[in-house]
């Protein structure tokens, strides 16, 4: 029996592009559909960001041609093997990829306003890649809008070489849509009979999500709930009818987290390893450290740590308009690391010069994300709305315990403290206020202080949370075997 071939296509993926959590998933479910038994290749677009010699990066054709709808365009290709040994291939056209940013300028936060041409184009050789390759794929596994044209083009090009290809549409985050100018359609090749609301058309300019959604052969979302939760009007984002219409086809497979990079027992990043059984000692040693690295007292306070981006979606308000009463209030430390809002890290900087050895705020920063996860008692993750989330899953497995708004993936993956019997493995609030979340930070902190028993109970539960990829491949790979039939 044939092995099933699987091509994805995205505009970013780890490590060789990543603006989110996007990257990940298209880095590890791939590593883990081959486990399966699947024969795996990724196409991206070759960024002027992506490290060519750091990545090995070969030339594999020159002068490759893609027909667009009024013009051909003329492309390389550069191939790599990934660090999970599958096969990945890089669209090279320095017209739209020769830039200081992925989908806007990393200067002035301005989005580039051609990203329907960028990638519309990326979509058709992508396609055209595989054709030249002579690799005919089972299934063609696309994310968000970016590639979202390529349903369509599997079902309206007639090219009998995909004419037993079949696709499936990931959305990631639904209110990123990639809505643009219609001016687009004739480059895109896209039919004017399709440019309509039922498929392409939103008031008057084109939504190349919306009419991924309209043709592509399965949709799934990240987290069970959130496919639930954009079915309503709420969490829709104004295509929650065309879902309702699709039900059939939509279902929601929980992201995994990639074990061989998040694991404490093996983590290089941190600064004493530790597993569920020597959680104490692994935990107090990385709190030890965390402190030092970061300038913190070191005292019994909790602290409660938050790595997410600043943005409106990550609860960031709610944060902004409490996180000084829990500094004033409560017995507690708070470290913050990430990028986002100005004004935000501003504000939350500034703290720092009221409370000294008391608070932390930094930018960014990928293997001290790790330190963290392993030496603070409580991460936040307030989140307006969340598909999926993975920050939860990684502090869990830590022994971190989440606070969370029960939302998507963030509903699916923490169990709320029963403080009746003392299970649990995080706090979860459900009001999208200030005073929710500062609320939630007190029964967590009390908790600290006086229920010990149960938070030692509710880490080992966090720890022993099965948040792997290996069941959401199978998921996957029972998905893709449905359309293959």
């Amino acid at each position: 029996m044939s092995k099933m071939k699987i091509l994805f296509v995205a505009s970013e993926g780890a490590p060789f592009i990543k603006t989110g959590g996007l990257a990940d998933v298209v880095a590890a479910l791939p590593k883990y559909l081959k486990r399966q038994g699947a024969e795996v290749k990724l196409i991206l677009p070759l960024y002027s960001l992506i490290d060519r010699e750091k990545y090995n990066l070969r030339k594999m054709y020159d002068g490759s041609c893609v027909k667009m709808g009024n013009c051909e365009e003329w492309y390389s290709v550069y191939y790599a093997e990934t660090p999970c040994h599958y096969d990945a291939y890089f669209i090279e056209f320095n017209k739209y990829f020769e830039r200081y940013g992925v989908y806007d300028d990393k200067n002035s936060h301005e989005e580039y306003q051609d990203n329907a041409y960028r990638y519309s184009f990326f979509c058709r050789a992508a396609l055209q890649l595989t054709q030249d390759m002579g690799w005919q794929p089972d299934v063609v596994h696309v994310h968000d809008w970016q590639t979202a044209l390529i349903p369509y083009y599997l079902k309206k090009d007639g090219n009998p070489f995909f004419a037993n290809t079949k696709s499936v549409l990931t959305i990631h985050n639904l209110p990123y849509q990639g809505i643009y100018n219609a001016d687009v359609l004739n480059y895109a090749k896209i039919a004017w009979e399709d440019f309509n609301m039922n498929a392409f058309e939103n008031y008057g300019r084109i939504n190349l999500l919306k009419g991924g959604i309209r043709f592509a052969d399965k949709i799934t979302t990240v987290s069970p709930h959130y496919a639930e939760e954009i079915m309503s009007p709420l969490g829709g984002a104004g295509l929650h009818w065309l879902l309702q219409e699709r039900a059939a086809d939509v279902s929601g497979i929980l992201n995994g987290i990639d074990l061989d990079l998040w694991n404490p027992l093996k983590d290089p990043n941190i600064a004493y390893p530790y597993d569920v059984k020597s959680f104490k000692e692994g935990k107090a040693k990385n709190k030890k450290a965390l402190r030092d690295h970061f300038g913190l007292t070191h005292n019994d306070m909790p602290i409660f740590s938050m790595c997410i981006r600043l943005a409106e979606q990550k609860g960031l308000r709610m944060v902004t308009d409490c996180i000084e009463g829990v500094l004033r209030n409560m017995q507690a430390q708070v470290l913050i690391m990430g990028d986002g809002e100005v004004w935000a890290q501003a504000y939350l900087g500034n703290l720092q010069n009221y409370y000294p050895g008391q608070i932390s705020v930094n930018r960014f920063n990928g293997p001290l994300e790790h330190l963290i996860d392993a030496g603070s008692d409580f991460t936040l993750v307030p989140s307006i709305y969340e598909p999926c989330g993975l920050k939860q899953m990684y502090s869990q497995l830590y022994g971190t315990l989440p606070i969370v708004r029960s939302t998507g993936g963030l509903a699916d993956t923490v169990i709320n403290y029963d403080e009746s019997n003392g299970t649990g493995s995080g706090f979860k609030f459900y009001d999208i206020s200030s005073s929710a979340l500062y609320n939630t930070i007190g029964w967590a902190n009390s908790t600290y202080y006086d229920r010990k028993k149960d938070m030692d109970t509710m880490i080992k539960t966090a720890m022993n949370q099965d948040f792997s990829w290996g069941s959401s491949a199978k998921k996957y790979y029972s998905l893709y075997q449905q359309l293959k039939g």
